[in-house]
């Protein structure tokens, strides 16, 4: 399947970024909101057990901080990807942790421990792995489903969760909704519309290359389709939000976990 003609991520370098430097607190939910799932995993998997979740939930803000303070000093020429540059960020903050720690604990006489045993977890890393860049892919979907059921109304939406999603149908979820059968179809195909447009827009602010706008036409999210792609970008949608729920819940271990 030949990928679809990305918007270039020009949102990013003016809007978005303007945003973030007149420290706008929308701006600043919206990347936490999308990239501090992500952050905590890898900062936990650095940690390799002995980093507590509020250390991680710290850490991963910092980075975030981090991020906001220093994106209108990125070179989109140098072609560094979104993902890869916000893994450096965190890598540093990790460092910067450790170090603080070590310092402390050398003045105060006391073994060091916890982070400070770490050595070189984020060196073993130095690029990032499948599973990290399927993260951020996922993040990215996730953030533009969840934009366009904050616009939906309730049930444009369900509709499109129940018969998607959940993979009903669409007999079982106009039964369910009390609507006919057309009215689900009609109701499927403008949510449809409303996603392929807020994936393009997301990928957009957050991507710094053509290749990361490219993923979305080789995962199957086809932003310029034809009545035959229709069925293909549900499946495709449905297969990546059923596999980020299913590493989220991995990665990050059940509520409460100190990992």
């Amino acid at each position: 399947m030949t990928p679809s003609a990305p918007l270039l991520p020009s949102d990013l370098n003016t809007h978005f970024v303007g945003r973030l430097r007149a420290r706008d607190a929308k701006a600043w939910f919206e990347l936490w909101e999308t990239f501090g799932p992500v952050l905590r995993a890898q900062l936990s998997r650095w940690g390799r057990g002995k980093v507590g979740i509020e250390t991680v939930q710290d850490l991963s803000q910092e980075t975030l901080a981090a991020l906001a303070n220093s994106i209108d000093t990125h070179d989109p020429t140098r072609g560094a990807r979104f993902s890869t540059w916000l893994l450096a960020i965190a890598k540093h903050t990790l460092y910067g942790e450790i170090d603080r720690r070590m310092a402390a604990k050398r003045g105060a006489g006391v073994r060091p421990d916890r982070l400070d045993d770490i050595g070189d977890g984020p060196k073993a890393a130095d690029r990032p792995d499948d599973d990290y860049e399927r993260s951020v892919f996922e993040a990215k979907v996730s953030a533009a489903l969840r934009a366009v059921e904050r616009e939906m109304g309730l049930m444009e939406f369900s509709v499109y969760r129940m018969r998607v999603l959940d993979g009903q149908s669409g007999k079982q979820v106009a039964a369910a909704l009390g609507i006919s059968e057309p009215t689900v179809s009609r109701r499927l195909s403008a949510v449809r519309e409303r996603l392929r447009e807020r994936l393009g827009e997301t990928f957009a602010r957050y991507s710094f290359t053509e290749e990361e706008l490219f993923e979305l036409g080789r995962n199957g999210l086809e932003l310029n389709p034809t009545k035959t792609t229709d069925g293909g970008f549900d499946e495709a949608l449905a297969e990546i939000v059923h596999r980020s729920h299913a590493r989220r819940s991995t990665l990050e271990g059940p509520p409460g976990a100190t990992h």
